[in-house]
C-alpha cells in the first residue's frame, strides 16, 4: 500500500503564499498523472490542479494564475505553489493520482487563509 504524505500547509493571510509538498517512497509518483485536491468544511472534495507525465497542467478556474503545480525530475515529489491566497482557499489539501487511487489518500495538510 502506498500512502502519500502532504506537508507545507498552515495559516496565511489573504494575499500570502504557501508551498505544499507531496512525497512518497521511491519514484512511484513519476508514473502517474498527479493532482492536488482540496476539501473545505461542508463541501465535496475537488481537483484543484494536475500535472501530466509530459509536464502539461490543468487548473481549476478559481486558482488559475495563482497556483502552480510542479514535480521534481526524480518523480519523488509533487508541489503546489499557492500565491495570492484567498479565504475561500481554506481547506484540507491532498495529493493523489488522477483519477484518484483509494490507497493513495494521505492525511492531507490544512491550509487556512485568514487575517
Amino acid at each position: 500500500q502506498v500512502q502519500l504524505v502532504e506537508s507545507g500547509g498552515g495559516l496565511a493571510q489573504p494575499g500570502g503564499s504557501l508551498r505544499l509538498s507531496c512525497g512518497a517512497i521511491g519514484s512511484i509518483l513519476s508514473i502517474y498523472v498527479m493532482g492536488w485536491y482540496r476539501q473545505a468544511p461542508g463541501k465535496q472534495r475537488e481537483l484543484v490542479a494536475s500535472i501530466f507525465r509530459g509536464g502539461g497542467t490543468y487548473y481549476l478556474d478559481s486558482v488559475k494564475g495563482r497556483f502552480t503545480i510542479s514535480r521534481d525530475n526524480a518523480g519523488n515529489t509533487v508541489y503546489l505553489q499557492m500565491n495570492l491566497l484567498k479565504p475561500e482557499d481554506t481547506a484540507v489539501y491532498y495529493c493523489n493520482a488522477v483519477p484518484d487511487i483509494s490507497n493513495f489518500w494521505g492525511q492531507g495538510t490544512q491550509v487556512t487563509v485568514s487575517s
